[in-house]
Parts: C-alpha cells; structure tokens; sequence
C-alpha cells in the first residue's frame, strides 16, 4: 500500500514536471533556442502565487488564473527583451540572454521576499481519503487534476484551434509560415506567453506541495531539459512522457530499499540516497544522449542549443 501512495505522489510532481516540460519544447519548436529561464520562471509562478494568496485570502485553485495571466505578461516581456533583439543570429547568443533573464528573475524573487522558503497556498481544502486501503492526500489528487487538465486545453489549444495551427506552423517552417501570412514573431511571443504560462502554474502546483525558493529555477530547468532529452526535442508528448518518468524515478527509486526485501544489497544503501539517485539520473541522460541523441520518442536534434 506505501508503494501506491509514493507512486500518486510521483504521478503529482511529474505531472506538474509535465507543464515545465511543456513549455521549455514549445519555446524550443518556436525559436530552435533553448529558454534557460524556464526554471526561473516556474519559481516565479510559485512566489506570484504565495503573494496573491497573502494579499487575497483564496485558495490556489482560484488564483491559478491569475498566476497564468501575469506570467503569459513576464513571458510576453522575456520575449521582447531576451528573444526578438537577438533572433536573426544563432541560437547561442539567445540562450545566454535568457541565462542573464533567469538570474535577474531570481535575484528580484531574493530582493522582494527573501532567500527563506515558501511553501504556496493549498489548491483545495487539505485533508486525505481512502482508496482500496491506500490515503491519498487531497492535494496530490487535486496537483494530478488541474495539471491534467491544463496540460489537455494547452494540447486542444495547439491541436484544435485556428491560433494553435498558426504556431504549429510556425515551429516547423518559419518561412514557410511567413510566406503564407502568418506573422511569425507574433506566433513566436505567444509561444513565450503559453510557456510562461504553464511555468507559472506548474510553480503554483510544486509551491503547493513542496517549498519554494528563489534558487530552484536551475534544478526545475534541468528536469525539463531531461524530459525533452529522454521524449524527444521536437515532441510535447514525449517531453511530458520524459518528466512523469523523472519523477517516478525521484520518489521510487530512494524508496526501494522499504518497498522490496533486498537483503542482498546490505551494504549499498547509499546507491539509493538522493545525491547517488542524483547521479544515476544524470548518468541516464548522458546514456540516452550518447545512444539516442535525439530522444527516446525523438524528432529532429539538428540546430538545438
């Protein structure tokens, strides 16, 4: 039974590890250059949130919102002053001006609330209900909810919709788009604004269960940069794929030596502490890189920063 309510609380995080993953392969389709303030940006959903929530009084599932709202604001502005000043030259020069957005971020989260954590308001009332035996917490229930069904419209949204076509478009061949009358760069800054979007929700999601503080930003990076490595560079799908496995894999694998008899490894307990999970985690990523440079599940690597 402990086995199933670690694995609802991996389902949790990777589904929130999901909308990050979402967002860091939507920029990387619209723009071929990776958004390294992603991370940062998650954070900052998860403090939007922890001040709304002091100022409102209203539990997360109704200033989720608004969180979304003001971060698609922080996107459209990341867009304006990290991207489109540097978009007609290579890719590197773009990836190191988000760097330096990312670390302004984070020193403007240190400056306004400090390098204390914070843990974000509850989305629903807390409490806990039996399944089959298994309590599962309400809040990793409802973290697995609300990211599902975001992570669902923002499919809908880029599968179903005249505006998501024209940003599919624009991922695959931007001249090509140009050339039908699309505008491109506005396609491309609302790329930003849904990435941010879903960083910020994923922020409120993760404050909600876990703390929160101004330095995160490049460990929520990472994951999504693993996500996209292990789903593939190109796909969403396989990214959200890549970020649910990281996290069964960050919550299961820790737990193994009370889950199984493994009397048989007396004496390796360390393998299973969170620095050596850490490394094992890494290590499988270079594997993947070195085997299957393009993902798992992947699509095109060329020109990916």
């Amino acid at each position: 039974m402990m086995a199933l309510q670690l694995f609802a609380n991996a389902l949790a995080l990777g589904a929130a590890y999901a909308l990050v993953a979402f967002g860091f392969v939507l920029v990387l389709n619209a723009t071929t250059a990776v958004n390294f303030a992603q991370g940062d940006l998650v954070v900052a959903g998860g403090f939007a949130a922890v001040a709304l929530a002091a100022s409102l009084k209203l539990p997360g599932i109704a200033l989720l919102p608004l969180v979304m709202l003001l971060m698609a604001v922080l996107g459209l502005g990341l867009s304006l002053a990290a991207y489109f000043p540097l978009k007609s030259r290579s890719p590197v020069p773009v990836f190191l001006s988000t760097i330096a957005a990312g670390v302004m971020l984070q020193n403007a989260i240190n400056i306004g609330f400090g390098p204390e954590p914070r843990t974000g308001p509850p989305l629903i009332a807390s409490g806990a209900f039996e399944l089959m035996g298994v309590v599962i917490g309400r809040q990793a229930l409802a973290v697995i909810l609300v990211a599902v069904l975001l992570y669902a419209g923002l499919h809908l949204l880029l599968r179903h919709t005249r505006i998501g076509r024209r940003i599919r478009a624009t991922a695959e061949d931007r001249e090509m788009a140009a050339a039908l009358g699309i505008r491109v760069d506005a396609m491309v800054a609302l790329a930003f604004a849904l990435a941010a979007a879903s960083a910020g929700a994923a922020g409120l999601l993760l404050a909600n269960s876990f703390f929160v503080t101004p330095t995160d930003g490049g460990n929520y990076m990472i994951k999504a940069y693993i996500a996209a490595a292990i789903g593939g560079w190109g796909r969403i799908g396989g990214a959200a794929i890549g970020a649910v496995l990281i996290a069964m894999f960050e919550v299961l694998f820790p737990a193994l030596p009370t889950l199984l008899p493994m009397g048989w490894l007396t004496g390796f307990g360390w393998l299973f502490s969170q620095t050596a999970s850490a490394i094992i985690l890494y290590a499988v990523l270079l594997g993947i890189l070195a085997v299957k440079p393009r993902g798992l599940f992947g699509e095109r690597a060329e020109q990916r920063a």
